[in-house]
This record gives structure tokens, sequence and C-alpha cells, in this order.
């Protein structure tokens, strides 16, 4: 698969039962540490799957990334997954875009 960018990567951990440890595919970045440009979608979509595999919540997992898909649709992107010459924002304001779609998509259900 070819993912355009480790920012975009989820991933669990998993063992027995419902015991999991979620965290994103990518290292600590630290040559950008600091500068507010980082992706934060790859943890948000670790949430999404702490919900579903651990906590059996998949409607709320459902929601998540639903959330992160309607952000995506509406353009928003970080440098990390911007085609050249697009605009981009960081990683607090895609977390507060996220974090926004998320509101409006649990008040849909």
């Amino acid at each position: 698969m070819l993912t355009g960018s480790l920012g975009m990567l989820p991933s669990a951990s998993l063992g027995q039962g419902t015991f999991g440890l979620y965290e994103p595919c990518h290292g600590s970045a630290p040559d950008i540490a600091g500068k507010g440009v980082a992706n934060p979608l790859a943890t948000i979509l670790s949430v999404a799957m702490l919900l579903r595999y651990s906590l059996q919540n998949e409607d709320a997992a459902a929601c998540v990334e639903q959330a992160v898909a309607d952000v995506l649709d509406s353009g928003l992107r970080t440098p990390d997954i911007a085609a050249a010459g697009e605009a981009t924002v960081g990683t607090t304001a895609m977390g507060d875009a996220v974090a926004d779609a998320l509101t409006r998509e649990m008040a849909r259900d």
C-alpha cells in the first residue's frame, strides 16, 4: 500500500482479550519538533482503533474515522500530505478541525 505519509498510519499492537497499545506508526520526528507541522491524523485514527478493538465501541470509532474523512474531503492538509503549492495547516489547526467535525458527526447520531 502507498500511504503518502507516515502521518496517516495508525497502529495497534493487540494482545489477548481487549488489551492493546495504540499509537501512530511514525516516530518522534525530532526534526520537526516544536514547528507545529506534524500531522496528527495517525494519532487520532489510533484512537478510533482503541475505541473499536479495546472498548468495543464501533459507533464512536466510525464517528472518529468519518470526522477525519470529512476534514480531508474539505481540503485541509498538513505539509506532509499537501500537493506542491497547495495551502497547508499546522498540527493544531488540523486537530481542531477534526474535533469540530467529530462534534458535528456525533450530533448527527
